[in-house]
């Protein structure tokens, strides 16, 4: 009886790309720090292994471990704008689009300049 393992997800490879190069900056800034793979990953409350793969930009790595090993590193502040609805030019170009057709005058609703 062979067991196998769940099919890793295919990611694209922007995805991959970024993921690697965040893991690498995490792990430098974890040796600017001076602090051991041990010791941040008991800090951030998650494995030494799970750093580890989070280091080397595995992309299944839980999005809540990153943030955690952001915020053991003092860097969480700069997630707060991820995909900010403010930044977001193409979503508010659509929303905008939508609103401006869902508006339709009655005549019930234009003004009676009758006196």
């Amino acid at each position: 009886m062979s067991h196998k393992l769940p099919k890793r997800p295919e990611y694209p490879f922007e995805v991959e790309e970024s993921v690697k190069q965040l893991g690498g900056r995490l792990r430098l800034a974890r040796i600017r720090r001076s602090v051991s793979q041990e010791e941040m990953a008991q800090k951030s409350g998650i494995t030494r292994k799970t750093l580890s793969e989070i280091e080397k930009g595995h992309a299944g790595a839980s999005f809540g471990n990153v943030l955690a090993v952001l915020w053991t590193l003092g860097m969480l502040d700069g997630v707060k704008h991820l995909a900010d609805p403010e930044t977001d030019e193409h979503g508010r170009i659509l929303e905008a689009a939508r609103q401006r057709q869902r508006v339709r005058h009655s005549p019930a609703s234009e003004p009676d300049n009758d006196f």
